[in-house]
Parts: C-alpha cells; sequence; structure tokens
C-alpha cells in the first residue's frame, strides 16, 4: 500500500490526521487492550494517526470509549442471542437461562482473534499477527468481510476518493484469509 497516496486521498475525502503513533505508543496500547497490531495496520497508523468522527484515536480516545468499541461484537452476538435465537452449533446445546447462553458465548469469543476497531463498525483481527488480515464489519451477527485486507478495506470503506467505481466486500470469498470463530460468522 502507498501510504502517501493513501493518506492523501482520505485527507481530500475529509479524514483527519495527526503525527503517527511511534514505537512506544504501539507497546502502550498493545499492553493496555491485549491484542497486536497486524503488520499492515501498524504501518498505516505509524505513518499517520486518522482522528476524525468514527476513527479509533489510539492516542487521546477516552480508555472507556474504546474499550466499549471493542466490546460491540460481543455485546451485538449477545443481543442476537436474546432477540435473534442467534447460536452457534459448535456450542452444543443452548442453555435455557439466558446469562448461561452468554458465558459460553463469552467463553467463546474470548478464545477467538481480538477484533481491532479501525473505523465505525468495522475490525481487524489481530491474529494472525501479519499483514493481510481482512477487515469485518460488525454489526451483531451480521458480520462480513468489508475487505479483503487494510488496503482493500479502505478502497471499499472510501470508494469515491479513490476514484473505484465499486468495491469486492463480502462477494469475492477466492483470497480472503479465513479467521477463526469470525469467517465462521461471516459465512
Amino acid at each position: 500500500m502507498n501510504l502517501a497516496d493513501c493518506k492523501e486521498r482520505l485527507a481530500m475525502a475529509g479524514v483527519l490526521f495527526e503525527d503517527g503513533l511511534s514505537e512506544r505508543e504501539f507497546a502502550k496500547i498493545e499492553q493496555e487492550y491485549g491484542f497486536c497490531f497486524p503488520e499492515d495496520l501498524r504501518q498505516f497508523l505509524a505513518y499517520a494517526l486518522p482522528v476524525s468522527q468514527s476513527w479509533v484515536d489510539w492516542r487521546n480516545g477516552a480508555k472507556t470509549e474504546i474499550l466499549e468499541r471493542m466490546q460491540w461484537p460481543f455485546e451485538g452476538i449477545c443481543f442476537d442471542i436474546e432477540h435473534n435465537s442467534f447460536w452457534l452449533a459448535d456450542w452444543g446445546e443452548k442453555p435455557a437461562v439466558l446469562q448461561e447462553a452468554f458465558e459460553i458465548a463469552r467463553q467463546n469469543v474470548a478464545k477467538a482473534p481480538k477484533l481491532i476497531p479501525i473505523f465505525s463498525h468495522r475490525f481487524m483481527p489481530d491474529f494472525p499477527a501479519e499483514a493481510g488480515n481482512p477487515v469485518f464489519s460488525v454489526y451483531q451477527t451480521d458480520i462480513i468481510y468489508y475487505g479483503q485486507n487494510l488496503e482493500d478495506y479502505l478502497h471499499n470503506e472510501f470508494r469515491d476518493a479513490f476514484d473505484l467505481a465499486s468495491g469486492t466486500t463480502d462477494e469475492n470469498h477466492d483470497n480472503l484469509r479465513l479467521i477463526r470463530f469470525w469467517s465462521d460468522i461471516a459465512g
């Protein structure tokens, strides 16, 4: 990904940037929130930190807000367990007691790669800890691939800024990296 071109196009689309994160800041964030940035996301955030509305401001954002965004996928799963009969067959029989069902979901989400919030309800898994992870759009259990990787995601989300007619989103599964647990829901 050409980081300079990407930043320029996003800035023309109205995205505000601050200086990129330092290695010290990355270490603090990863320790505080318990994940590792995949390499391409790390490079992007080291080059320039987007701080506009709906982006995660990893430098100055309130910890409670960041934690809420990180909890969004789990909370959405719980909502659909309670209101929309969501239950994965791999979890066994669904308990009749809602809190027990939530606990099973919590245990399974805890075993899955963490989802790192990027923009609005778009997330990138922290594992594998390498470049090329997909970006998911997460709204309750309506989880879809929104980009094959970070660059593809940015092209899809900010299509006009990159002069693209259409994105790849969930339609092209041929080159998608499968992510334990999350890809099962995105199915």
